[in-house]
């Protein structure tokens, strides 16, 4: 292996984990509350008015990390911000972390909503499980623009992330500890990171009717380009949009408002 190859492995924990948390604390939510399904309590808040529009966080966040992109989106959209299961409000991890089960969880949360079509948006764990929605329910998506994921993604493949990113160093990611509820719900969540494994074949690709949008940085060690390049073959309507210089989080910082510009034109079909 390259000297260039194990560099970029070692640079995994830092790049993945530059999380920007911007909070509009001010910005109170049209509707909040919680809906039972499965068992789980999910957390949701609505803003804005028009099409229905989902964010979902990465993994150890909480839907408060896109509280501050919700006045960029609510003019043109109903905002719908959920606490993925096992994250933030919403209830505590209570069986192994399955990304299919995940996915059936927030089908089951936007039906209880009364929706039957989103535009949504999300950030690594959470783009995972919104392609695995499109899978299990063709119809729910109709576009969505994905960040620093593929949907694809193994923990196997990453060992020194696998080694660090646990409880025994908690105090290590306050960013975590910070959008859950309490200390159990942090203890669980470092615990299941250790089954985060998830796959797309290349038939499951085609059989993805919503339009997509990737948006990577380019030294983002949890993405492989290659993988990049098979969605764009295999998926049916797929555009890409890779960032130079740019780490895991390349909706944040000084690349904000690019973002938000170019999220705005692609979901309104431009």
């Amino acid at each position: 292996m390259s000297t260039v190859h194990l560099t970029r492995k070692r640079s995994v924990i830092i790049l993945f984990f530059i999380l920007v948390n911007s909070f509009v604390h001010a910005q109170e939510p049209l509707n909040s509350g919680s809906i039972n399904v499965n068992g789980k309590s999910i957390y949701y808040e609505t803003y804005g008015s028009g099409e229905p529009l989902v964010f979902l966080h990465g993994y150890g966040l909480s839907s408060q990390s896109w509280k501050s992109y919700v006045a960029s989106f609510e003019k043109d959209y109903r905002v719908y911000l959920i606490d993925l299961p096992g994250h933030g409000k919403s209830s505590r991890f209570m069986e192994d972390l399955s990304f299919r089960d995940m996915a059936a969880d927030v089908n089951q949360v936007l039906v209880q909503l009364g929706l039957s079509n989103v535009k949504a948006i999300g950030f690594s764990f959470g783009a995972d499980i919104l392609f695995q929605l499109a899978l299990i329910n063709p119809k729910m998506v109709d576009s969505m623009v994905s960040v620093g994921s593929t949907g694809s993604w193994d923990i196997n493949d990453f060992p020194e992330l696998k080694k660090t990113f646990t409880y025994a160093n908690r105090d290590k990611f306050p960013w975590l500890v910070d959008s859950q509820s309490n200390e159990e719900q942090v203890k669980l969540v470092l615990e299941q990171f250790q089954n985060y494994t998830v796959y797309l074949t290349d038939e499951q690709l085609q059989h993805i009717r919503a339009r997509v949008l990737i948006v990577s940085g380019d030294n983002d060690p949890g993405v492989d380009l290659q993988e990049v390049a098979r969605l764009k073959a295999y998926l049916p309507q797929c555009d890409i949009w890779i960032l130079p210089h740019v780490g895991h989080s390349a909706h944040t910082g000084e690349n904000k408002s690019d973002f938000v510009e170019k999220s705005l034109a692609f979901l309104a079909g431009k």
